[in-house]
């Protein structure tokens, strides 16, 4: 049985199971929204605050219009378009071929993921042996990577391998997370379930009868959600990245010539016969 819709923003954080219920309050301050989440009987506060629109500096468009354009994108479906200013101009193509793969998985999805999973770093190992940019357990790496851009090797650090391994893999879930909306075995939406199975796995999933009413699965799928507008470059302004490190030669190990020690003078007194 599939939801309503993701316009229903009070299902973002569903649990399913047990029949907790979520509170959503979006707030006007400042001109700014506040989107606060609270678990139902959890009484865990994730709060999103919808990074304070992302927006204060938004380019100097209306913060109300600015605030409504976020809250429609935190309750959507994921598939808006990416901003390339958004995102490391050395991942872009990745990112948008990982957001291709299928139609239920688009590039702003991937790009909010890379954030929340490594900040964006190629070479992170989790703390449960996640690798790489998109944090994927070796297992399932191995099962969706593929040598990408064609150097002989496929490596869960290698961040083009990584994120198309990553798209390889979410496209493969949202196809087992819709059977199970089809057959009535979950409730919520492709995009929710996929996210949470991601950061957990499709049998947690399927046990729950939709997101597990853990803390960390509702909140992961807030907090990607959270970060949607932002890949839309809606009201924040460009960030700034840092330059593709390049590598520091190893220097060369200079020879030097040893230096003969001078003679030592010699100090004797010679006593005549």
């Amino acid at each position: 049985m599939s939801s309503d819709g993701p316009g229903n923003t009070a299902k973002i954080a569903m649990g399913a199971a047990g029949g907790l219920g979520c509170l959503t309050s979006p707030v006007i301050l400042l001109g700014t929204v506040i989107v606060i989440i609270v678990i139902g009987g959890l009484g865990v506060l994730l709060a999103p605050l919808i990074l304070l629109i992302q927006l204060f500096g938004g380019g100097g468009s209306d913060p109300a219009v600015e605030a409504e354009k976020v809250v429609e994108v935190f309750q959507g479906d994921g598939k808006g378009e990416l901003d390339p200013a958004q995102v490391p101009s050395d991942l872009l193509e990745p990112i948008k071929a990982a957001g291709t793969l299928c139609e239920a998985i688009g590039p702003v999805v991937i790009a909010a993921q890379l954030e929340r999973e490594s900040g964006f770093d190629p070479n992170l190992v989790g703390p449960d042996g996640a690798e790489g940019i998109s944090q994927l357990p070796p297992a399932v790496f191995t099962e969706f990577g593929e040598d990408e851009n064609d150097n002989g090797k496929v490596s869960a650090f290698d961040a083009a391998d990584s994120i198309m391994a990553q798209g390889r893999h979410m496209c493969d879930l949202a196809g087992e997370v819709q059977l199970l909306i089809d057959n009535g075995r979950a409730i919520g939406t492709v995009l929710d379930l996929t996210l949470a199975a991601y950061n957990t796995d499709i049998d947690a999933v399927r046990q729950a009868g939709g997101i597990p009413t853990t803390n960390r699965s509702q909140g992961y799928v807030v907090g990607i959600r959270a970060l949607l507008a932002k890949y839309e470059g809606i009201g924040a302004p460009p960030p700034s990245f840092p330059p593709t490190a390049t590598p520091t030669p190893t220097p060369t190990p200079t020879t030097s010539t040893p230096t003969t020690p001078a003679p030592t003078p010699n100090t004797s007194t010679s006593v005549s016969p």
